[in-house]
């Protein structure tokens, strides 16, 4: 859960400094890399599905 909430926080831009540091300390960055790709996927989707729905209606 750590990881999906700095991502999202990441991407909001409101990642703070002590959480980033935190976040890099990690081995390997594979958790926050896929973290970030099936985000970013959702959120893309998300916005195909809303988009679709509008132009339905």
């Amino acid at each position: 859960m750590k990881v999906v909430a700095s991502v999202l926080a990441a991407l909001f831009g409101v990642q703070s400094e002590a959480n980033r540091q935190r976040d890099f300390s990690h081995a390997s960055p594979l958790p926050f890399i896929l973290t970030g790709i099936v985000l970013v996927g959702l959120f893309v989707l998300g916005l195909i599905a809303l988009v679709n729905w509008v132009l339905a209606g």
